[in-house]
């Protein structure tokens, strides 16, 4: 009895090692700010516009189009997230990838099977020195259960599964990536509309201004003191002016049209609100995380974490596949020349086996696969590295954005209201007689200038705000992404 004790033990001994390395998590990069100088903690625009605040280590909503204090928007989000076409296909390979885990961790069971089988066999007929022995009709009837299984005494089973976790693992990440990509594409595409709109409003101001100038250069020639020309050039003003209404509302329709996809609905059974910038509201404070933070919570880098997992795995199901593998199988069938034959007990039999395979010449195969596993780990690490980079420069550009679009919404709006009051003046002057239509129609360009400057920059502002939330991550993991999704994902919130 002591053989089989010492074979079992020594079975149980070897399916505790798992032969490849053990995945250790990338550190963070060991740096305390995004860019080459810290951010500035106030940002203050000046002539009447909104300040904001940078509040390092604060709390990010994990609703944060909320922040903006628009209904029409928050309803928008919520209706992508129901309806997105690219969030639902997410989901399907999300779950695809758990029945992938399911699969691999089946190896850890024995496999039973119940097998039946019937055969009819012809036997050629035998001439001997007694005589010719006649062709025989035999039928074998087999009935029974079938069981096999294979120890995994090198980790063979258990990488395999690692590795279909981290797939796993990399799918979850994927789906909460695709998340918040969504929100922030939708309030990007909302800002944007209403930018738009901004813009088409400024230029209709503009086209009301000129329409008022061609009325007074008209009243002016029918008193005798300008010329046709003048008539002309007004009229030619515009003209102009009018023509940059027609791409501005084709720019209108591909946003709508845009959003409206966003949503998972046709642009033409749906059709996106009218967002009005002014009814949207800057939000004032911007949560900015630490950069050691920033690795453990963004989607798109624990997805590349997850993928790098995987490919560590790889090298250890391509490590273990070199190692002996043994399968122990077990069959107990009833086994008869006839149906009623099949159960008396005389018709049992059994089996018991165990084999041993152990790789020794394959070409090369086994050792070049296991070098191709290494330099699949490599290339995962080095894709984990550029989206670390590609994350912290996003930070660090939204950052210096924000900053320099508060000291340009300022600047455009002192410009825009030092313009305004030019054309008013001009236009005074004109009626006058004090100044040229040359000059009225000098100041009405730099006040349209000034006023399609300010719609962008405030625009720009809004977009570049929505952008950092992003950035941060955006907190998803405390959002109706789905259990699944934050378990496999496992973030590290602050």
């Amino acid at each position: 009895m002591r053989r089989p004790t010492h074979v079992l033990g020594l079975v149980v001994l070897l399916a505790g090692c798992a032969v490849g390395p053990d995945f250790a998590r990338p550190p963070a990069p060991a740096v305390v700010q995004y860019g080459d100088a810290p951010t500035p903690a106030h940002l203050a625009p000046g002539a009447g516009e909104p300040d904001q605040r940078v509040l390092p280590e604060a709390t990010l909503s994990a609703e944060w189009w909320e922040l903006f204090h628009s209904p029409a928007l928050s309803d928008s989000v919520q209706s992508a997230l129901a309806g997105n076409q690219t969030l639902a296909a997410a989901q399907a390979s999300l779950d695809q990838a758990e029945e992938t885990v399911v699969q691999a961790r089946a190896a850890f069971f024995p496999q039973i099977d119940f097998t039946g089988e019937a055969s009819r066999q012809q036997s050629a007929g035998v001439t001997t020195s007694l005589g010719r022995r006649p062709r025989r009709l035999v039928n074998l009837f087999t009935l029974g259960p079938t069981l096999s299984f294979t120890p995994d005494l090198f980790g063979l089973t258990r990488r395999q599964v690692e590795q279909a976790e981290g797939l796993a693992s990399n799918q979850a990440c994927q789906l909460a990536n695709t998340y918040l990509t969504l929100t922030g594409n939708v309030v990007a595409q909302a800002i944007g509309v209403a930018g738009t709109r901004l813009e088409i409003a400024a230029v209709q101001q503009i086209v009301d201004d000129d329409e008022r100038n061609l009325a007074l250069v008209k009243d002016e020639l029918d008193a005798g003191k300008a010329a046709r020309t003048d008539v002309l050039s007004a009229e030619t003003q515009l003209a102009n002016d009018r023509a940059q209404l027609p791409p501005l509302a084709q720019q209108l329709s591909v946003g709508r049209h845009a959003l409206e996809v966003l949503l998972g609905r046709l642009p033409a059974e749906w059709s996106a609100p009218d967002f009005d910038l002014a009814e949207i509201t800057l939000p004032g404070d911007l949560p900015l995380i630490v950069p050691s933070a920033l690795v453990r919570q963004r989607p798109d880098i624990l997805a590349a974490e997850g993928q790098l997992h995987a490919a560590s795995a790889a090298v250890g199901v391509a490590t273990a596949e070199m190692f002996p593998q043994v399968t122990l199988s077990a069959s107990f069938t009833q086994e008869a020349l006839a149906t009623d034959m099949l159960f008396p007990g005389s018709s049992s039999a059994w089996q018991l086996a165990s084999s041993l395979t152990q790789p020794l010449f394959h070409g090369g195969r086994l050792a070049s696969a296991r070098r191709g596993a290494v330099d699949a780990f490599r290339g995962a690490a080095a894709t984990y590295r550029q989206t670390v980079l590609t994350a912290f420069q996003q930070v660090a550009d939204t950052l210096d954005a924000l900053v320099h679009d508060a000291d340009l919404v300022g600047d455009q709006r002192e410009a825009l209201d030092v313009a305004e009051q030019s054309l008013a003046l001009q236009r005074m002057s004109y009626r006058e007689g004090k100044s040229t239509l040359l000059q009225l129609l000098d100041a009405e360009r730099l006040a349209q200038q000034a006023r399609l400057g300010y719609a962008r920059a405030a625009t720009q502002r809004y977009q570049d705000t929505a952008q950092l939330f992003v950035a941060m991550g955006g907190r998803w993991w405390e959002a109706d992404v789905g259990a699944d999704t934050t378990a496999l994902c496992a973030p590290e919130p602050t």
